[in-house]
């Protein structure tokens, strides 16, 4: 299975801490976050993965090279500025992810999931975490059989998920949120839920930067 790591938002909540470099590249016990992922993707058994970039994703590129150094490939889908959001990022990038089911992961998260488990799964399906303080709603709920739907109670997406091209067949290129394409998708019943309650951080605030780097070092 491939995987694709959303990399290019600039992370402007970030505030000075990513004037001069992108987000992804900020450090959690010395590594930067996006490289976290690439470990743990290689050691998943990850053999491809297309990295999306534009703001000053030069340094992206120039950090991870290749691939070559983590036993894997990496190939890179540019998008100039602005970025084209979640949704149209992926379309993009669809000529690269080809028409088998792939990994889809947030650069901006920092966690201890284990990717071998969606890996070894053959369907659709969005990885879901109990809601952290920042998100108290919530995003999507679980039915009884176990796919996500739209009903209470909900958890928070994880940005953790395994997507299809099928979901994204015959869209227009260009700037597209992924949320709308996430409800008809839910709609149509597609995608499994994966609950995870281990380590998980949307690093979206230098606070909760802060909060990873501490959980880091305790690991």
């Amino acid at each position: 299975m491939k995987a694709m790591v959303l990399a290019a938002g600039r992370g402007e909540r970030m505030g000075d801490l990513t004037v001069v470099r992108p987000k992804p590249l900020l450090d959690v016990a010395g590594v930067p976050l996006i490289e976290h992922h690439v470990r743990r993707l290689a050691a998943s058994g990850v053999a491809e993965i297309v990295i999306n970039l534009s703001y000053r994703g030069t340094q992206i590129r120039e950090r991870l090279g290749d691939g070559g150094r983590f036993g894997l490939s990496i190939a890179y889908s540019e998008e100039g500025e602005p970025a084209l959001e979640t949704g149209g990022g992926i379309v993009q990038a669809l000529p690269l992810l080809g028409s088998e089911p792939f990994l889809l992961v947030n650069s901006d998260i920092y966690t201890e999931f284990d990717f071998a488990t969606l890996i070894a799964r053959p369907e659709l399906a969005l990885v879901l975490v109990p809601n952290p303080p920042h998100n108290p709603k919530g995003d999507f709920g679980i039915d009884a059989a176990g796919r996500v739907s739209a009903a209470a109670p909900l958890w928070t997406y994880a940005g953790i998920a395994v997507f299809s091209s099928r979901m994204f067949a015959g869209l227009a290129p260009g700037r597209r949120a992924l949320k709308p394409l996430l409800d008809a998708a839910i709609g149509r019943r597609e995608l499994a839920a994966v609950k995870f309650d281990g380590v998980w951080l949307d690093v979206g605030t230098p606070e909760r930067l802060e909060d990873a780097r501490r959980i880091a070092l305790r690991s």
